[in-house]
């Protein structure tokens, strides 16, 4: 495994990448180039800063919030993404993922889905420029699903989270 990865920026205290205040990691790098994606800049592997996963806690444990993946595409990291939820997790934090991948592709990659089987939320697929809607709650076109992973995975189908 690689013990760094390039992170693009860390926002602290944001409310759009899940429910609550959390602590927003972006990743660098993304094969999936959505044409309208909101966030370009992040689509070059080798941009942001390189770190680690000691570096990345110390933010997490200053701010004390849940905490989000995503950039880029964590999954691109896969053995990183494993090693850094299970931190998280010991901090008792909850952690969401923004993914291009598809649920479906997920669970065709051994990588991906060890990666994603540490996570709690993911939202997955890519950004649809055409099925763009601001009014959506955490996710920005109708395409992208909002997925509970553990009761997927018990269940052996989609389960969609449901903000309590």
């Amino acid at each position: 495994m690689n013990d760094n990865v390039n992170i693009l920026r860390i926002i602290r205290g944001t409310t759009v990448d899940g429910p609550g205040f959390r602590t927003s990691i972006y990743f660098a790098g993304c094969r999936h180039r959505c044409p309208g994606c909101h966030n370009p800049q992040s689509w070059d592997f080798n941009a942001g800063k390189t770190m680690g996963i000691d570096e990345i806690l110390e933010v997490i444990e200053e701010e004390d919030y849940d905490v989000t993946l995503t950039g880029g595409d964590p999954l691109y990291n896969p053995d990183f993404v494993i090693c850094l939820a299970d931190r998280i997790h010991s901090l008792g934090h909850n952690i969401w993922l923004y993914t291009g991948f598809t649920w479906e592709e997920i669970l065709n990659s051994h990588a991906l889905y060890d990666a994603v089987s540490h996570i709690d939320v993911i939202v997955d697929s890519p950004f649809v420029l055409s099925q763009r809607d601001p009014d959506l709650a955490f996710r920005g076109s109708s395409n992208q699903r909002i997925i509970d992973v553990a009761q997927s995975i018990k269940k052996g189908g989609i389960n969609l989270w449901r903000r309590e």
